[in-house]
């Protein structure tokens, strides 16, 4: 290896570990040492408010209560095992019927159901705003119809719309054996009808803005319709048509807490308002385990969508964070 392509690479590795590694570190550092500093000097009625270590007992705690649960649920189900193995020991004929497990969800559970309902309303919102975003840059008489549309109901709060799909979907959603719980539909269409603006303005934005010589190129070869959109519009826009899903996808996480503690349906929001409503010593630590965990989550999400930006983008060289 020549003394040039050394001398870069430790360029290189000099700029990952200041930029990417300590500058982050020290910045989480300070964080830490100013949240001590400052719970030590708040008293609540509950007690001090957690620094760092109580924290951190407490998601020891949680992780404890989840083994333990996880524990007695598969004593349940092996205790039903051996009932009717012994019944049909005794009788061959009988067919024994497992039921499920019904303790209480732990913390990780709550994690899950929070995950797989946000995931579910984004999923919706995009399947919603991006066709719809398309046809609104498309044609301008389209978004003259829908554009007051979209402005009175874009700031509309979560607050808001909660009541009214908590009663929707109880009047129509009426089964006998239901797939979904009415918990998780009513979560997952107050988050859908929250987070889609983005992603359909931002959408619409960036197929208007296509430039002018791409669609001359797709007149001059006579693309049709469909080709124009999938191979023209759809890729001129994705720069744009993510930002609008990143957005989305923060408004979705923000809107599903918040969602979760008022109408007290399963996850991590239902988790906050039991512990606040708990009121034990322990309940602001378990608190503030459940807020970094919420950001932590957020991160992730909003990671997860710009890996997938990267992957999808046309211009490599553009520069995405």
């Amino acid at each position: 290896m020549s003394d040039l392509s050394i001398h870069s690479l430790k360029e290189k590795l000099e700029q990952v570990s200041l930029k990417s590694l300590l500058l982050p570190m020290c910045g989480i550092i300070i964080f830490v040492m100013l949240w001590q500093v400052g719970a030590s000097r708040v008293h609540t009625s509950l007690g001090v408010f957690p620094g760092p270590a109580v924290v951190y007992e407490q998601w020891g705690n949680l992780i404890s209560e989840h083994q333990n649960e996880r524990v007695k649920e598969q004593r349940f189900y092996e205790r039903q095992e051996d009932r009717i193995a012994k019944r049909q020991a005794k009788d061959p004929s009988y067919v024994g019927k497992i039921r499920s497990y019904t303790g209480k969800p732990t913390f990780f559970d709550q994690i899950f159901t929070s995950l797989y309902t946000v995931l579910a309303g984004f999923g919706l919102a995009c399947l919603i705003a991006i066709p719809l975003g398309i046809l609104i840059g498309l044609n301008n008489a389209v978004y003259s119809a829908l554009n007051p549309v979209i402005q009175v109901f874009k700031p509309v709060s979560p607050l808001a719309w909660l009541p009214l799909v908590t009663m929707v979907v109880s009047a129509t959603y009426v089964s006998d054996d239901p797939i979904f719980s009415k918990s998780f539909l009513t979560s997952m269409f107050t988050v859908t009808l929250c987070c889609m603006w983005p992603t359909l303005i931002n959408t619409a934005v960036g197929v208007a803005a296509v430039e002018k010589d791409l669609l001359n190129v797709s007149k001059v070869l006579r693309l049709g319709w469909f080709t124009h959109v999938m191979k023209i519009v759809i890729p001129s826009a994705i720069p744009l048509m993510f930002t609008g899903l990143r957005l989305s996808l923060g408004i979705a996480w923000m809107v599903l807490i918040a969602a979760e503690m008022l109408a007290q349906n399963p996850g991590l929001g239902k988790f906050v308002w039991d512990e606040f409503q708990n009121g034990s010593s322990n309940s602001l630590g378990r608190i503030m385990v459940a807020v970094l965990m919420i950001g932590f989550i957020g991160f992730l999400l909003d990671r997860a969508m710009l890996m997938v930006q990267r992957f999808v983008s046309w211009d490599k060289t553009q520069i995405l964070r």
